[in-house]
């Protein structure tokens, strides 16, 4: 047993009790975080614009700062961009964390000296935790790899540009740094598939403990050493003994992953986002994650089923309930205001908060981290539709996470009016403009992490037999645009044209 290990079980039991502390009086530390975030910003131009100087209240800052997404926060995040201080927050963010989200385009999230320390200060909670509950130390022992993006930043007006996983590699503690792989270099190569081709050169005669990425990108890793040894990845790393994940459900690649391993292994989630981090798995035994409540964000609610009355009700933490689907909305040092960033989570404990993520406020599809949004796929297809005799009576998208062969794909139920000539073509045309449309898809099809987009063609009457077969034909219902799961798909493929 090396040093880190002998040290790490008392240190995590130091910092296990200081988060358990804070968290069984979380509503008195949000109360203290909710008051230093207006101090510190009371002088910027947005606390001057709602009136910071006079909340003294939660009651103050609803009345004061309404609930906003990033369109709404673009004008001031336009002027941090072009290199102007204390917009949002006091001086210049340290980073824009690009990213492609489900309620906007390509976003620039701004990253702190005040926030950027608590996305790191968290991951590691979430290991000491672990250690502290499970007393379980050995793969501190062996080699880590966090499956991230590049690491190497792009510079504008002296704020350095990066997706926050890339960001995040500058800030690997230096007690891990010998024990990290990939290299420095291995982990700026863009293209995907390289780039896993090379992680496993580093890799595969490394004692391996730790894997942790996003499920999508850690299978692919998975399933390129099972083809290149044939072996089980538990063969390959028979010290390997904790998966650390994050970014999308891990559920649909459970099984998955236990056949691709060989065996089981503990698993810690995590729930880490460019705007902040929101929580972390705390226990092993004890359902969902525990709300990072002294991060430097304040949080609201606002229960799912009013989000889009008029007047919907925002409550704090002081009043949450089980079992409720909320809209989370955060309040940050890195300056983002009343800002709601899509997600939906329930609590499923209230002393300590715990929460799991419930899905999206809106359609979406996310299942290997895309963020696709309903009017990009609406506007993929309409490209390839505008001014032809192509006509679309309705469709659907779904990702197909398993498919017998090859990779994964977006998987498109199309009812068509009038079919384009060559649908193959027509496909093609259309996987195109959703690469344009979305960052984070062309990086995955570029990467090779996913193949273009399949259609399934839908017989005439198709959607409109579906609907009818779940009692929802007609009135206001409406088939989604997209959906992150295969519900829908699954029983469109019943009215599938023969």
């Amino acid at each position: 047993m090396n040093i880190k290990s002998i040290l790490a079980k008392p240190f995590a039991k130091q910092v296990s009790s200081k988060v358990y502390k804070q968290s069984k009086n979380a509503i008195e530390v949000q109360q203290k975080v909710f008051k230093k975030l207006i101090k510190q910003a009371k002088n910027t131009e947005f606390g001057k614009d709602h009136h910071f100087s006079e909340i003294k209240t939660y009651d103050d800052y609803k009345k004061h700062v309404p609930i906003a997404d990033y369109e709404d926060l673009k004008p001031y995040i336009e002027k941090v961009i072009d290199g102007k201080e204390d917009i949002l927050w006091k001086g210049k963010p340290l980073y824009f964390a690009k990213t492609s989200g489900t309620t906007s385009g390509t976003k620039y999230i701004p990253l702190t000296k005040e926030s950027m320390p608590t996305h790191i200060e968290s991951a590691k909670n979430a290991l000491l935790m672990y250690i502290n509950e499970t007393k379980k130390v050995d793969f501190l022992e062996g080699k880590v790899i966090f499956l991230q993006g590049s690491p190497e930043l792009k510079k504008k007006n002296g704020i350095n540009i990066g997706r926050l996983s890339g960001i995040s590699a500058h800030y690997v503690p230096s007690y891990l740094t010998k024990n990290r792989l990939p290299s420095w270099k291995t982990n700026c190569i863009e293209d995907w598939e390289t780039k896993v081709e090379a992680i496993i050169d580093e890799t595969i005669n490394e004692n391996m403990t730790l894997i942790g990425g996003i499920p999508s990108w850690v299978q692919m890793y998975f399933e390129r050493i099972v083809a290149r040894t044939g072996k089980k990845v538990g063969e390959v790393f028979p010290n390997f003994n904790l998966f650390v994940y994050g970014g999308v459900n891990y559920e649909p690649y459970r099984n998955k992953f236990e056949n691709l391993i060989g065996r089981k292994v503990d698993a810690i989630e995590l729930y880490p986002a460019s705007e902040g981090f929101i929580a972390y798995q705390d226990s092993q035994t004890e359902e969902g994650m525990l709300l990072a409540i002294n991060n430097g964000i304040f949080y609201e609610f606002i229960p799912a089923e009013e989000f889009f009355d008029e007047n919907p009700t925002r409550i704090s933490l002081k009043d949450v309930k089980i079992d409720v689907n909320y809209v989370i909305i955060l309040s940050t040092n890195a300056g983002l205001w009343g800002y709601n960033i899509g997600d939906t989570v329930k609590f499923v404990s209230l002393n300590p908060p715990r929460i799991v993520v419930s899905g999206r406020i809106k359609h979406f599809i996310s299942a290997f981290g895309e963020h696709v949004i309903g009017k990009e796929v609406e506007d993929a297809i309409n490209s390839q539709t505008i001014d032809t005799l192509i006509s679309v009576n309705e469709f659907t998208v779904a990702p197909q996470i398993s498919p017998e062969n090859g990779l994964p794909y977006h998987e498109w139920f199309i009812e068509f009016g009038k079919k384009p000539d060559n649908l193959e073509d027509f496909a093609k045309k259309v996987d195109q403009s959703l690469q344009e449309k979305n960052s984070y898809y062309y990086d995955l099809i570029v990467g090779k992490v996913l193949r273009p987009l399949k259609i399934t063609l839908i017989e005439t009457g198709g959607f409109n037999n579906y609907m009818k077969s779940v009692g929802k034909l007609g009135g206001q219902n409406k088939v989604p645009r997209l959906a992150n799961d295969r519900k829908i798909a699954d029983e469109l493929l019943k009215f599938e044209e023969k």
